[in-house]
């Protein structure tokens, strides 16, 4: 046998013994026998360099430093999910869909939602080319090199894979690995890991691959994303992975109804804690991959899913003192300092109060043994007192009445549960808090550059708003506290090159109250430029789709303000884009203004979301469901007939993909 030969059958041995072990949990082979393999290809692979191969079962065991981990943008979206707490919420949802689908019969895929850190696997050929973290769902960090030491994680797969796709899951930490992880640092005097899923997140960032590869990582898979898989179901989606090589969880369940569904989850909020990983809850998806993507997605989450969450934990604790924070928009944010107590994994030291309503709801105190809990088991929330542990010397809370930074009057307007600080354009915090927003991550994306180096840079003088940031020099940022001349290099080049992001962004990154990522995409698009924006009235700003009297207000006196248009003025003069690009501009036309189209079955000469697309680029909304102010409905081949059935009623009209296509 040749020395290739040899090396191909190691290879193809120890991958078909990694999978016996990782993924079916039905080892062939003893840990010793598996050893001695893999130093023989190890040697042989040495040997012969020219025998390379990215996908050799040798490359799990790490030794790659990675020093900065690349920002690589999803080529499809990761989006979170909605989350439900009871069957009632479950049934409010299923109506919804059912709203849109009409009477077509609809599946559920019941799975369990596992506690990690979000990946997202892309493979070309069959062979794993890119690990990247959840981030923002835009986009995340490549951490390619430390994935691929997890043993569960395929490095090439087998049967009929598609040529190209995304795989989604989490990358978790089993119980057993966590505690033996926990022993060996109390052994050796460090101290313990709090909590798998923090453990598993952090080690995905570690810059010795060899590092990560000694824990005992877990990936579980569940989601399948890319064009032509020839996958019609979530259910089968699943059954696939298997067969590719996946790890997939065999805990899942499709049912037809949601007494089904909470069947599935009663029992499993009993026996999850049987389970070898962290479960928080479950993840009900609508299982025909047709009907999902009828139902499309909001700005932040799938129609068709939903997650389930186990109630959460709670533990009682003391009420230290209540605390106020000052937001970017003014809005002040009690904050409760407790006693600190374990939930959920985690130590918590400072829970959210909301508003004054809240605290008054709940008759909350300084002194006071309160219940805490994580809302969605993550961010604590206050639920509860127990009065009958209350002090006997306590007093009703006072709420503030003015600004706990610059002391000016709070304010608090009819129907809005906050009190605001109105010293816009004086308080330390909302300026530093409005410059922390603009090189924040979804907006300008400014890189060497922190919240802590923006609070530095104010404290010093050098900015007053986001416009000075584009005046800074090396020599001026050197002299700041931890900043060398490769970090003051590095800040001063992030912000130049932040002129390149576009206009949707820009805006956004204005911190205009009220105006998010999905409003500020809306308003780019239906102005093109700043100047049309700050031209627009009320009630054109209420023409624009989605755009209520409270945006439209918050927006007229943004721009009204002379002090902002002055800081915008500056921004356009140091090549800040406030235009639509010209790739986003072509194409686009007002053919289809004012029509709202609703987009129904499978087309042949263009995907439903490239339909979607155009219908957006030509000034037309996309509908969700057919109502009576649906101008077309776009048939496609399966639509359900009740879909049909409601066009006709309300007199819709119905055209097909190719009249569609006539028309733009």
């Amino acid at each position: 046998m040749s020395i290739k030969d040899q090396i191909e059958a190691l290879r193809t041995a120890l991958r078909a013994h990694n999978y016996n072990y990782y993924v079916l949990d039905k080892p062939t082979i003893s840990d010793y026998d598996f050893d001695m393999k893999l130093k023989q290809l190890q040697a042989l692979e040495a040997e012969h360099p020219e025998f390379y191969d990215a996908t050799s079962p040798t490359l799990r065991v790490g030794g790659m430093v990675t020093k900065n981990f690349d920002t690589v943008v999803h080529e499809q979206r990761m989006y979170s999910l909605d989350n439900s707490y009871s069957k009632e919420d479950l049934e409010d949802w299923e109506k919804r869909i059912r709203r849109v689908l009409g009477d077509e019969t609809v599946e559920f895929t019941c799975e369990l939602k596992y506690d990690g850190a979000s990946i997202s696997l892309t493979y070309e050929d069959g062979q794993l080319v890119r690990a990247v973290t959840r981030g923002d769902g835009f986009q995340g960090d490549d951490v390619t090199t430390n994935v691929k030491t997890i043993k569960s994680v395929p490095l090439q797969l087998k049967g009929d894979y598609p040529p190209k796709f995304d795989i989604r899951g989490e990358i978790v930490l089993p119980f057993e690995g966590f505690a033996k992880m926990n022993a060996e640092r109390v052994a050796n005097g460090e101290e313990p890991y709090m909590n798998p899923r923090n453990t598993a997140s952090g080690s995905l960032k570690l810059q010795d691959s060899a590092a990560v590869a000694k824990r005992p990582l877990d990936c579980l898979l569940y989601g399948i994303v890319g064009e032509n898989t020839g996958i019609r179901s979530q259910w089968e989606m699943l059954e696939k992975a298997r067969e590719w090589g996946f790890k997939v969880p065999t805990v899942a369940k499709l049912c037809k109804s949601t007494d089904e569904v909470m069947a599935f989850i009663q029992h499993w909020d009993i026996h999850r804690h049987d389970l070898p990983y962290e479960t928080d809850g479950v993840v009900i998806k609508v299982n025909s991959l047709q009907q999902q993507e009828e139902l499309g997605h909001t700005s932040k989450s799938p129609r068709w899913a939903m997650a389930y969450k186990f109630k959460a934990e709670q533990v009682a604790t003391v009420l230290n003192e209540i605390t106020y924070q000052v937001g970017r928009t003014g809005a002040i944010t009690p904050v409760a300092n407790l006693a600190p107590v374990l939930l959920a994994g985690t130590t918590v030291k400072r829970a959210s109060l909301h508003n004054a309503d809240q605290i008054a709801k709940f008759d909350i105190r300084e002194g006071d043994t309160v219940f805490v809990e994580k809302g969605g088991e993550i961010i604590p929330k206050i639920v509860g007192v127990d009065f009958s542990k209350r002090p006997q010397n306590s007093t009703p809370t006072q709420y503030i009445g003015a600004c706990p930074e610059c002391h000016t009057p709070l304010e608090r307007t009819e129907g809005d549960a906050k009190h605001y600080c109105t010293n816009y354009y004086g308080c330390p915090v909302q300026i530093t808090g409005r410059i922390q927003h603009y090189i924040s991550r979804k907006a300008m994306d400014i890189e060497g550059m922190g919240s802590e180096t923006v609070t530095l840079l104010f404290q010093e003088g050098l900015i007053l708003n986001y416009a000075d940031l584009y005046t800074l020099t090396k020599e001026q940022v050197m002299p700041l506290e931890r900043m060398a001349e490769k970090s003051a290099e590095n800040l001063v080049k992030g912000v130049a090159a932040s002129v390149k992001i576009p206009f949707e962004r820009v805006l956004f990154a204005l911190g205009i109250r009220f105006v998010g990522e999905t409003v500020a995409k809306k308003l780019a698009k239906a102005y093109k430029n700043i100047d049309a924006l700050m031209a627009a009235t009320e009630e054109e700003l209420i023409a624009v789709d989605e755009i209520g009297e409270r945006i439209a207000k918050s927006v007229i006196e943004f721009f009204q303000n002379e002090q902002n248009r002055e800081i915008i003025a500056r921004l356009k003069s140091y090549g800040v884009q406030f235009e639509l690009s010209a790739d986003k501009l072509e194409n686009q036309t007002e053919k289809l203004k004012g029509q709202t189209f609703v987009v129904s079955g499978v087309f042949e000469k263009v995907s439903r979301n490239e339909l979607k697309k155009l219908i957006e680029d030509n000034g037309g909304k996309v509908g969700s469901s057919i109502s009576s102010k649906t101008s077309f409905l776009v048939a496609g081949d399966k639509m359900g007939p009740s879909k049909r059935t409601k066009a006709e009623t309300l007199g819709v009209q119905i055209i097909s993909e190719d009249d569609f296509l006539a028309m733009v």
